[in-house]
């Protein structure tokens, strides 16, 4: 497969936007383990190559262990993941997949308990901005290095 074109090139101005985007969630008060969990959740639903290896390799940096990032797909069968990590991954679900079920009461009831007012903002701007660079990756075909 080869690349369409460097995005980050073609025009750096709306790179910059989303680059903003990414600057408010450093500032979120979200976990980082919990940053890259929901960020690689999407990708692996919007089969985004680039995103899964690069926040593959992020989560590991970050201390990640391998068997929670192996078993992530299937998390609802698992033990690994704390009940504010299985809300997150369930609002990522609901918010990657919008089109199919516009996020269920269900997502919501589930997710509300374990996050503030802010955190929920912080978090579907976590989401938005991960499906955003899905699209941008998956579209212009960048692959991993």
């Amino acid at each position: 497969m080869e690349q369409r074109l460097d995005f980050y090139k073609a025009n750096p101005a709306a790179i910059k936007a989303v680059l903003g985007l990414e600057e408010r969630i450093g500032k979120s008060g979200l976990e980082k383990p919990l940053v890259e969990l929901v960020r690689l959740r999407a990708s692996q639903i919007n089969g985004c190559a680039y995103c899964i290896d690069l926040h593959t390799t992020d989560a590991r940096k970050g201390g990640e262990n391998d068997r929670r990032l192996a078993t992530l797909s299937a998390w609802r069968e698992t033990p690994f993941f704390t009940d504010r990590e299985r809300a997150a991954l369930a609002w990522t679900e609901a918010l990657t997949l919008v089109a199919q079920d516009h996020v269920p009461d269900a997502a919501w009831e589930a997710v509300r308990p374990h996050f503030s007012d802010a955190e929920l903002v912080d978090l579907t701007l976590l989401i938005a901005t991960i499906n955003s660079w899905n699209r941008f990756a998956i579209s212009f075909r960048k692959t991993p290095a």
